[in-house]
């Protein structure tokens, strides 16, 4: 049984408009091709609240907009349909602020907080300005383990951080498989060099395994492997 997507499945809180205007191209890989529900503030005072489904031509249009010198920090709530009244109810209130009417503001079920990933992403982005700055190269880091002699690096290897689950449905049955660290597939006890090869095992021909199978960006928003190339 396929367990039912969240209302919420990431979000930011309280982002420092600093933050956006140095990090732009770092925050449009958050928002690009993305719906939801976003907030601006001024101070600690709630300015505008707005919904989008394109959040990243929103917010590029809010810094430069008769908004743009009124807001100095912003929220964004990354949406998966809107059947979920009870997750509703809770992110109404985590923009708005508890009032005096409700007991608390509850809690978002099953969704991810996106602020460590952006700490994490900051620090790379610190990282690789500084070495530019001093003329040295960065050395890319690898997790992937290397076997002696071996040259053939897996499509997906450059596109992943870890390992992740994949899933694919076809002819009315749900298949699973598995990206391990280095990029290669691993689904019913075998190690596929590719997503297309791995494909191939399910459908016994020929298969682009970038559109076959499907990996989970965000608590039960899953897209097909080809976004990783974007």
């Amino acid at each position: 049984m396929v367990k039912e997507a969240p209302l919420v499945s990431q979000y930011l809180e309280r982002i420092s408009r600093g933050a956006v205007d140095k990090y732009r191209d770092l925050f449009r890989t958050y928002v690009r091709h993305r719906q939801g529900v976003y907030a601006l503030y001024k101070g600690k005072n709630l300015y505008y609240v707005g919904l989008a489904s394109d959040l990243r031509w929103r917010l590029h249009q809010h810094l430069k907009d008769h908004h743009g010198r009124s807001w100095d920090r912003f929220s964004v709530y990354f949406t998966i349909g809107a059947k979920h009244l009870k997750e509703l109810e809770t992110l109404i209130l985590h923009i708005t602020g508890k009032p005096p009417g409700n007991e608390n503001a509850g809690k978002f079920q099953d969704s991810e907080n996106l602020k460590r990933i952006l700490k994490k992403d900051i620090k790379a982005f610190q990282r690789r300005e500084l070495m530019e700055l001093i003329g040295q190269e960065v050395e890319e880091e690898s997790s992937r383990p290397r076997k002696k002699g071996d040259q053939r690096q897996p499509p997906l290897g450059p596109y992943i951080r870890g390992a992740f689950r994949i899933r694919a449905r076809y002819k009315g049955r749900l298949y699973k498989a598995r990206v391990r660290r280095d990029g290669s597939v691993r689904y019913k006890g075998k190690t596929y060099n590719s997503p297309s090869a791995a494909g191939i095992a399910v459908r016994k021909k020929s298969t682009d395994g970038w559109y076959f199978w499907k990996y989970e960006r965000a608590p039960g928003d899953w897209m097909k492997l080809n976004e990783l190339r974007k």
